[in-house]
């Protein structure tokens, strides 16, 4: 006696060409195919001529499962059909579930197809070269709840995500809030954001932008979405996931420690509790936190307005070519290569050898001593303090006597005696633009930090700090 089956096929995202030749020999040898009306055109040269169809429309898998055992309990070979691959979103978990809700006696077998992601993939090049996850935004069957809590978690794991179920005519702002999510929680909005509309199929439609520029407008139930992860790329129109063969040859162009900023910084930018500031002041707090590890920043630091890209712009333009430092240490933290790309100076007066001398005669502390000789040597220089007080109490004095015009001030210094007037001293001085750690908390370090940050302001709007680690 002929054996009672039932194949659970899945016939692709639509092009015969994506049919697999096992699906297709399941279509010929089944006595009774069935399926969603509209996937039978994609099959219809395929099954024999005395096959019964059994054809319906959407929203009746239930109706189709069981119409499905009935066949193949009366002895019969059944092709279910799903599109893509029935095993994702599709009618094998169902038909399985069915058996065992009957107790039937009907094999099952299961047969893959392209998917539509794996299509939409393969479309916009390599988008899904690394871990990777799908995800549904149909609520019918899912607590909406449940579905937000899988998008955070591939949001915050990094993961390539596909998808499904975008939006339709009575769910519109899903989307949304998926993308909300994923630019809450670090990703960068020049995320590699891929988009196909019936892939495979005639009416194919190809769309590649980014995670902040794309639009929910322009996709519907029949579009795939892919938004890539923190290493994704595009190249010549097409979005490339790197699985990390040329790890070695990237890591020496970009970085790994750049790499490790990136994140680092993606992952501060996330915990702060205030995201919505000017660009150039939470590009010098991302520094400080990175820096130091201390969120209290958010509090602690003062920028002026447009403090940063002042600044940037004074180097970008060649109006300004130094930078005086109160100590040594925090001249070694600035970046050499930025220093070097954009023409800027660095000195440090401390071990000059008129200073000791004059620190002596004049009864004053050595780093007041060094901001003397600076400022007759370089009066408009930008000055940075990272550790003596006293340093940049001198140059609030000498500022007051017209000597000293600083392009600008990053006034960081640390310690218990004199720290926090010194900051206050500097802040009426509002024709200068200025960076202050308030407070008791600096140091050398910090000081450096928020130079960095001046001179690669540029990388401020993607979020690419460190390319000169």
């Amino acid at each position: 006696m002929k054996q009672s089956k039932i194949i659970v096929a899945g016939i692709g995202p639509g092009s015969e060409q994506d049919i697999t030749p096992a699906v297709l020999a399941a279509v010929r040898e089944a006595d009774v195919v069935v399926g969603y009306k509209y996937y039978f055109r994609f099959i219809r040269d395929f099954v024999r001529p005395d096959a019964e169809c059994i054809d319906t429309g959407m929203k009746r898998e239930r109706a189709r499962a069981e119409q499905a055992f009935e066949y193949a309990e009366q002895g019969k070979t059944v092709c279910v059909i799903s599109s893509g691959d029935a095993g994702i979103y599709g009618m094998t978990p169902l038909i399985y579930e069915m058996k065992r809700e009957r107790q039937s006696n009907v094999e099952i077998i299961a047969l893959p197809g392209i998917s539509a992601f794996q299509k939409a993939a393969s479309l916009l090049g390599a988008p899904i070269g690394h871990d990777f996850c799908v995800i549904s935004l149909s609520d019918l069957m899912t607590p909406w709840e449940r579905i937000e809590r899988r998008i955070l978690a591939a949001a915050q794991a990094d993961f390539v995500t596909a998808v499904y179920n975008p939006k339709s005519d009575g769910r519109y702002w899903q989307i949304y809030r998926l993308r909300e999510i994923f630019l809450r929680e670090g990703r960068s909005p020049e995320t590699p954001v891929g988009y196909v509309r019936q892939a495979g199929r005639e009416e194919q439609e190809i769309h590649i932008t980014t995670l902040a520029a794309f639009d929910p407008e322009t996709v519907d139930m029949f579009t795939v979405v892919l938004i890539g992860n923190s290493q994704t790329y595009t190249f010549n129109q097409n979005i490339i996931t790197p699985r990390g063969y040329y790890r070695e040859t990237r890591s020496e162009a970009t970085g790994i420690g750049q790499d490790i900023m990136i994140r680092s910084f993606r992952t501060i930018e996330t915990e702060l509790k205030n995201r919505d500031i000017p660009l150039d002041r939470k590009w010098a707090l991302l520094h400080a936190i990175h820096t130091t590890a201390d969120f209290e920043m958010e509090r602690l630091l003062y920028t002026d307005p447009n403090a940063v890209a002042s600044l940037y712009d004074a180097i970008r333009t060649g109006n300004l070519r130094t930078i005086v430092t109160d100590v040594t240490m925090a001249a070694s933290g600035i970046r050499k290569g930025a220093l070097q790309r954009l023409g800027v100076e660095v000195k440090c007066y401390l071990n000059d050898e008129r200073v000791a001398e004059m620190a002596t005669s004049k009864g004053i502390t050595r780093t007041q001593a060094g901001i003397r000789l600076a400022v007759e040597e370089h009066p408009d220089a930008l000055f940075v303090f990272g550790n003596a007080p006293t340093a940049l109490m001198e140059l609030c004095d000498l500022i007051r006597k017209e000597k000293a015009q600083p392009a600008g001030i990053v006034a960081a210094p640390v310690g218990f005696v004199h720290v926090e007037e010194s900051k206050h001293m500097t802040k009426p001085f509002t024709h200068i633009p200025k960076l202050i750690v308030e407070g008791r908390k600096g140091g050398s370090n910090l000081a450096a930090t928020l130079v960095n940050a001046i001179l690669c302001y540029p990388d401020a709007e993607q979020l690419r700090p460190g390319r000169d680690v």
